[in-house]
């Protein structure tokens, strides 16, 4: 709409009363204050072609206006993401703020808010609720980040803190090796750690991953980040037993997957309600991150088989929506095995199953295309008992291509059958043969293999949105 209008040509758009904030903060975003918007009351989702009819006759005269009136923006705009771009970024707290005399060369920005308290809890409970309101924090408590915290965190790289990282959509915040440096501290990061958030900010901002659709979109969609190369170990992420879970082992994890959503939500501006309109939500959007257990895999780490070789660090970043359990305690053929997984795969309601029928996503602006990719992580248990009957991943791939296959009609169950005569005109055949079996996925490259985790029979399945993308992680 903001192109179009830009030039010369009038357009609408109609909006759900529960999207009009976001409606208008892309509009700020884009460049195009105040678009002319059609609010009806209900999304047009899910409702029958009589509601929808009578939602746009209801809003006719919102048409014409839209269509005839001069552009002008609208007497209140959201207020949040203003507040956190004047305010960014975030660095004293009185009286937690550092002692006069801070060493030079770090390019701090000298700008401080102050939070008084009685004594520095009082202070630091009134930074976080402050914070909040800013909508700067995730929910949970957060570190402050003092001008003495940051620069720590600042000697983790030789970068200049004014180094420009990436721009992060929505929003197109600039994410600046000190911006990302000040979201680390809040989620509880070590120096160590800012080289791997610079390279999944890099994998972030890459035209593969869509950002703004992952950002603003109605879905949980949640980065979830793997680290492969002996920097995991050396910073202890846990690639073991509760790798994912909370507590003492996985404290690394924790804190690096938190401050993917921090930078999102401060650098990208995903703001919940105004541009991240997720319809539930997820726990999996606090923290996702984990090693790759490449003392246990019988395989090839991961980023080897990305083309890195096995002394090279790495960040994988790929987003997904949910996931499932991938339990077998019984069998001990990778038959069976191939069986009981390629069921996880089976769920129509996820949106990226069969996903393919109706073409792949495209990103005009970056000629580019995703196929829509699962990503396993396989315990070690598993993962040997496949390598032991001579099965190579690309083995397992294509047996699991082969095995996860679903009606036509079922997979069609929740999809327009228009979207997908536009995308494959040649295959409207299917229509005459509802019950042939067809793959959940496009090709068997779509399912991404990572071994981790402990001991006994339990593995991981996450749906995925869009493919992976895998960076180099620097000094």
């Amino acid at each position: 709409m903001v192109e179009l209008e830009q030039r010369g040509v009038p357009t609408v758009i109609f909006t759900a009363e529960a999207f009009v904030r976001d409606a208008q903060q892309s509009a700020q975003t884009f460049g195009l204050e105040g678009l002319p918007l059609v609010v009806v009351p209900l999304p047009f989702t899910n409702q029958s072609a009589e509601t929808i009819r009578k939602m746009v006759d209801a809003s006719f005269e919102q048409v014409i206006a839209g269509l005839t009136q001069a552009v002008k923006a609208p007497a209140t705009l959201p207020t949040r993401p203003e507040v956190a771009e004047k305010r960014l970024p975030m660095l004293g707290c009185g009286p937690l703020e550092c002692e006069p005399g801070l060493p030079k060369g770090f390019g701090i920005s000298e700008e401080k808010l102050i939070f008084e308290g009685k004594d520095l809890l009082d202070a630091w409970d009134t930074m976080n609720r402050q914070f909040l309101e800013y909508g700067w924090g995730d929910g949970f408590p957060l570190v402050p980040p003092t001008f003495q915290a940051v620069e720590g965190m600042l000697r983790g790289t030789s970068r200049s803190p004014d180094e420009l990282i990436a721009v992060l959509e929505p929003g197109f915040g600039k994410g600046t090796v000190q911006k990302i440096a000040v979201n680390a501290v809040m989620a509880g990061c070590r120096a160590g750690h800012l080289p791997v958030l610079i390279a999944a900010v890099q994998c972030l901002a890459k035209p593969e991953i869509n950002l703004r659709n992952k950002a603003m979109s109605t879905g949980p969609h949640a980065p979830l980040t793997l680290v492969n190369g002996p920097r995991a170990k050396a910073l202890k992420i846990n690639a073991g037993s509760c790798a994912l879970g909370p507590g003492a082992p996985s404290a690394a994890n924790t804190a690096l997957g938190r401050a993917m959503r921090l930078i999102m939500m401060n650098i990208g501006h995903t703001y919940p309600g105004v541009s991240d309109m997720d319809t539930i939500g997820s726990p999996t959007k606090y923290s996702l991150c984990v090693a790759e257990n490449e003392d246990q895999s019988p395989w090839n780490p991961y980023h080897v088989e990305k083309g890195y070789s096995r002394d090279v660090s790495t960040v994988t970043l790929q987003f997904v929506y949910g996931l499932c359990e991938l339990f077998d305690f019984a069998n001990h053929l990778p038959e069976r095995l191939t069986e009981v997984f390629s069921t996880a795969a089976l769920n129509v309601a996820q949106v990226g199953t069969g996903l393919w029928l109706l073409g792949r996503r495209a990103d005009p602006r970056h000629k580019t295309e995703e196929k829509e990719h699962n990503f396993l992580l396989l315990c070690p248990e598993h993962a040997q008992i496949f390598a032991r009957a001579g099965w190579s991943k690309e083995v397992l791939r294509e047996a699991l291509y082969r095995a996860a296959r679903m009606p036509f009609k079922t997979l069609m169950l929740n999809k327009e059958a228009k979207a997908m005569a536009a995308a494959h005109p040649n295959l409207r055949w299917l229509w005459d043969n509802p019950d042939l079996l067809l793959p959940v996925v496009e090709t068997p490259e779509c399912f991404e293999i990572a071994v981790v985790g402990g001991a006994a029979g339990r593995g991981t399945y996450f749906y995925g949105a869009g493919g992976p993308v895998t960076m180099p992680i620097g000094d």
